[in-house]
């Protein structure tokens, strides 16, 4: 009852009294992440940074494993324009618990500022997935469209293959990607990525063994090519970020397939196992 007395009273913007109760709550044995979350937005809210960056170390230290928490202190960070720090907090959090959207949604706008495509391609996809239906992911198609158009702009490709800061799971992705580069010669579009993405997708499971770098973003993609839900998956990230319109327009074209393709999508919850983790 005390948290949620001070979740309303934050609610009320009566940041002193929410504080108030919070900094009681925190201090219990039974504090869970929430209370340490709400404390710490009432602070933000007052730019009471410094208390703020303590109380978020303090809970990480009683929640090592808190997603949430993760993202509230990367958050901070990046108020204070600390962002080097920041996308480290947000990674950390993917780490550890990777059906947590919130941490995916701040490390691919970081990354698309930064203009580190990989990430943007793997997390941003990863987002649409777990958070298929809000404002943000709106957001997120836009970012994840523009990312694949940057990556066959003259010799981007080429350089980030070159990249000698590439893991083994970032070579294997680029390398896999490539042999089916000609097919964007034709520009990027929803149809041609859905060309592109196919051919990845086959590419991956036929060079693939059983311990190598089992990944349930790619697994999904898979399922859906053997189910005939890809294109529809494709059209729905990628026709709808590029243009809307044209979308309806392959829907009304193709009511069978995004009416199927809808009904998958809101009949699962995408679930990505601890431990798929390839990026940092």
């Amino acid at each position: 009852m005390l948290k949620d007395l001070a979740f309303v009273e934050m609610l009320k913007r009566d940041f002193a009294k929410s504080i108030e109760i919070s900094k009681v709550l925190v201090e219990r044995d039974d504090a869970d992440e929430q209370t340490f979350q709400i404390l710490g937005m009432a602070y933000k809210a007052i730019a009471e940074y410094k208390e703020c960056n303590k109380l978020y170390k303090k809970g990480l230290k009683k929640f090592p494993t808190s997603a949430v928490l993760y993202n509230e202190f990367g958050e901070l960070l990046a108020m204070q324009k600390d962002l080097i720090n920041a996308i480290q907090q947000w990674e950390k959090g993917i780490e550890s618990d990777p059906e947590y959207s919130s941490n995916y949604y701040n490390a691919v706008n970081y990354y698309s500022k930064a203009g580190n495509i990989i990430p943007i391609l793997i997390y941003g996809e990863i987002f649409l997935n777990l958070e298929s239906y809000t404002t943000r992911t709106a957001d997120i198609k836009a970012l994840l469209l523009e990312a694949y158009k940057a990556l066959y702009v003259g010799e981007n490709f080429n350089k980030l293959m070159q990249d000698k800061r590439n893991n083994n799971f970032e070579k294997r992705f680029l390398e896999t990607l490539q042999k089916s580069i000609s097919l964007a010669t034709g520009g990027i579009t929803a149809e041609s990525l859905t060309a592109i993405r196919t051919r990845f997708v086959l590419d991956w499971f036929h060079n693939s063994t059983k311990d190598d770098f089992p990944f349930r973003l790619f697994e999904h993609q898979r399922y859906l090519l053997s189910e005939g839900l890809f294109e529809a998956y494709n059209q729905w990230i990628f026709a709808t970020a590029a243009n809307p319109s044209a979308y309806q327009a392959w829907v009304q074209t193709h009511e069978k397939q995004a009416a199927n393709f809808k009904a998958f999508q809101q009949s699962r919850v995408f679930r990505i196992p601890k431990g798929q983790y390839y990026l940092n």
